[in-house]
């Protein structure tokens, strides 16, 4: 969590006759010694992909961050990364204050938004100037199924029960084209988007929601799927704990802002980041609260 240890040191000063070498030597010191020691912030983050897959996405762009916050503050950073095994221990992380701030996905942020409302949006993340980006529902490379209806009594992967994508927006889609859970063969949470991926490929659900950047990832490494549809979903935003102080929510907010070097950005927001607001996820609410009526099992 936020902490600033302060650093105390003495300065002996020698007088000397002439009042002059002593103001001389008093502002020397002063200057030397700097007002703060180390700023130590948490970062949390959950395993939607692997955990290696997590480290190596965060781990850059954080180490960035710590650098530009450094200058912005005058202060050194650090940046450490707590990975949670779900996401509703990276919510309860946040809303707990155990870690100073988080990227979400849009259902985990309205959920940790009614746990703790003061939780505060840094940004969120730019998809080409855009709010939006892509989820998928993916079926089997040979699969026959060419529409959301003809999922009728197959079986379906969905991802993390919290997950924005892997569940309430597919099950929108699912409702939308007049299908609840009691119309499937099965389904089940399998967790993350990369598990969702790879049941379908090796034929274990007939169907499976995912994110587009992980779909595509998988069809790169030969897994046997393809898309059924492809739907809209709102970008990620980055939220601070309530114990974050204003000097360092405008230090990290300012800094995000800022970036523009695509190499910092590729594993992150390759576009960058726009100002946010939690207006922004009330489409995400009607999903969560749509999907109230998809039961089923």
């Amino acid at each position: 969590m936020y902490h600033v240890s302060k650093l105390i040191k003495d300065h002996y000063i020698t007088y000397f006759h002439k009042p002059f070498w002593a103001l001389v030597l008093t502002m020397a010191c002063a200057f030397s010694a700097p007002a703060y020691g180390e700023i130590n912030l948490i970062f949390g983050a959950y395993t939607a992909d692997k955990p290696t897959d997590t480290v190596r996405k965060f781990m850059p762009f954080l180490n960035y961050l710590s650098k530009e916050m450094a200058i912005i503050l005058n202060e050194p950073v650090k940046i450490k990364l707590k990975i949670a095994s779900d996401y509703e221990e990276a919510i309860e992380d946040l809303t707990d204050g155990r870690v100073d701030f988080s990227r979400f996905g849009p259902a985990s942020y309205v959920t940790a938004k009614a746990k703790n409302p003061n939780i505060k949006i840094i940004a969120m993340e730019s998809k080409k100037g855009k709010k939006t980006f892509k989820g998928i529902i993916a079926i089997h490379s040979d699969s026959t199924l060419t529409a959301l209806k003809d999922l009728k009594g197959h079986s379906f992967a969905f991802g993390d029960p919290l997950s924005t994508i892997g569940r309430y927006l597919a099950q929108e889609q699912l409702l939308n084209a007049g299908i609840s859970g009691a119309d499937l063969k099965m389904y089940s949470y399998l967790g993350r988007h990369d598990r969702v991926g790879a049941a379908v490929g090796n034929r274990d659900y007939d169907a499976g929601a995912l994110k587009e950047s992980t779909f595509k990832k998988l069809v790169a490494k030969n897994t046997k799927i393809k898309r059924l549809v492809t739907f809209d979903n709102v970008t990620k935003p980055w939220i601070a704990s309530p114990n974050v102080p204003i000097r360092i929510y405008d230090a990290i907010n300012r800094a995000m802002m800022d970036v523009t070097d695509t190499k910092t950005l590729k594993s992150i927001a390759k576009s960058g980041f726009l100002p946010g607001n939690d207006a922004d996820y009330d489409i995400i609410r009607a999903a969560i609260k749509h999907s109230e009526s998809f039961k089923g099992l």
